[in-house]
């Protein structure tokens, strides 16, 4: 068993050789005798990907950075009083800037996390993940697992090597959430500025901001600091979708309208072979009449097409501006665009294909 009380967080976020790799915490050598030590504590499967919260400093920029160069386990080593609040096992599932996200490494993570559930290796999933796709690998987890057990995400809008790096502050708290008994049954929750929130209300929605993640539609559905969590809104029921076995997804093509807006990237997707299109419509999901008529094209050739929207609030409703009903489209309620598509995407994978009945899980708790 490795201590971290004491360590300083400079020498494990530069790998020092006096900081010993950290694979588990338990009580450390300097704590009570046995007698006055909790018995048990949590047991928490920490997944790191990279992103900001691993990277480091680059001198291109002043606030130039390289995701993704420190591990896992440096990280964790950098969270004083983290060895406190659970028994931490670390595993490196990849080391990459999000925007290089990709399906391949949700696929490791959802069967990774699986796997640790049914043998009962941990009673909770911590990872780590940078920022720019944060929400939709949440949204892709959360639409896979199906178990009680808590999974929550963290990272950092600051370097590890930043002035007032905010990674050590939101993976304490993220471990915190973990292991309160309230977070079972919530689906998978994104943990970071002491707020936390749902897999499907989270966006980024500022591009360097500390407090960039918000749930413009649904709220956060709770707060943590070191002292306390605390939930303000019920749990919701949860859908659960199958994994393709094959580890591969359809390809559905996200296309973006936009004022003289023409058909031609919808008729060169569907001529491309996707299996659907979500569009980020204007407004309430619109688009212009050419567009539409490219849409009926493609709807008549089999690709389920999903009316999203660009704009950052509200729902995108049925039958409006646009006939959804004869047109046999899809919207896509409260999901942006990127969220719609991977829904799109793992209910083609499952065999759903008619519009109505992707609506009806587009629609689930509204």
């Amino acid at each position: 068993m490795v201590s971290v009380r004491g360590l300083p967080i400079l020498a494990a976020i530069l790998g020092v050789a006096s900081v010993m790799p950290v694979y588990s915490y338990a009580e450390g050598a300097g704590a009570p005798p046995a007698v006055h030590q909790q018995v048990s504590l949590p047991r928490v499967l920490v997944l790191a990907t990279g992103g900001t919260i691993s990277g480091k400093a680059d001198t291109r920029s002043a606030i130039g950075y390289d995701a993704g160069a420190v591990t896992g386990e440096q990280l964790i080593a950098g969270v004083p009083g983290v060895e406190k609040l659970a028994q931490l096992q670390v595993e490196q599932i990849s080391n990459i800037a999000s925007q290089n996200m990709n399906s391949q490494v949700w696929f490791k993570l959802a069967e990774r996390i699986r796997r640790a559930f049914a043998n009962n290796e941990a009673d909770a999933v911590v990872i780590t993940h940078g920022t720019d796709t944060m929400e939709e690998t949440a949204f892709f987890l959360d639409n896979v697992i199906g178990d009680a057990r808590p999974v929550i995400l963290t990272g950092a809008m600051r370097p590890s090597t930043a002035i007032s790096a905010d990674g050590p502050a939101n993976m304490y708290e993220a471990v915190k959430v973990a292991v309160d008994p309230q977070a079972r049954g919530r689906g998978v929750l994104v943990v970071l500025n002491d707020e936390v929130q749902s897999a499907r209300g989270v966006s980024k929605m500022h591009t360097t901001a500390l407090q960039t993640f918000h749930s413009p539609n649904l709220g956060p559905v709770g707060y943590v600091d070191p002292a306390s969590v605390r939930f303000v809104a019920p749990a919701k029921p949860q859908q659960h979708l199958d994994l393709p076995a094959d580890h591969k997804l359809p390809r559905v093509q996200i296309v973006y309208a936009h004022a003289d807006m023409d058909a031609q990237q919808i008729d060169d997707a569907v001529k491309g072979g996707v299996r659907g299109i979500v569009i980020a419509g204007m407004g309430d999901g619109n688009v212009s009449t050419d567009a539409l008529a490219g849409i009926e094209r493609a709807t008549k050739a089999g690709v389920v097409v999903v009316r999203s929207t660009r704009v950052g609030n509200g729902f995108v409703n049925r039958d409006v501006e646009v006939d959804d009903d004869h047109y046999g489209l899809v919207a896509s309620m409260d999901l942006n665009p990127q969220k719609a598509r991977i829904l799109l995407q793992l209910l083609l994978a499952n065999g759903k294909t008619a519009a109505a009945d992707i609506q009806k899980v587009f629609s689930v708790g509204f």
